[in-house]
């Protein structure tokens, strides 16, 4: 059944693209490769190939298009939370703060 079940200000879009994250922690920037499940004009559901991402974490993440009509992403946000999916892999739920 199609509806608004969910209890968002702002509607997903399922896109389900691979992506490149940069996680700028106190250690170092380092690139992961990942899997943008969801969009919203707020935030960004990834799914990432670490055991975890410290809430807070800033992050840029980029997607690139594959359509000649449609442009490359580049997103600056926060991290908001992380779910682990096994052993070494999680689902990171991030706040956009800045698209380009």
């Amino acid at each position: 059944m199609l509806g608004y079940d969910d209890k968002r200000n702002f509607l997903r879009l399922m896109v389900n693209a691979p992506c490149e994250v940069t996680i700028k922690d106190n250690e170092s920037n380092r690139i992961v490769h990942a899997v943008c499940r969801d969009i919203s004009s707020t935030g960004m559901s990834l799914e990432i190939g670490e055991s975890s991402v410290e809430i807070g974490t800033q992050v840029e993440v980029s997607i690139e298009s594959t359509s000649t009509q449609i442009s490359s992403l580049l997103v600056k946000a926060k991290v908001v939370r992380c779910e682990p999916q096994g052993e070494n892999a999680c689902v990171v739920g991030v706040e956009i703060s800045e698209m380009k």
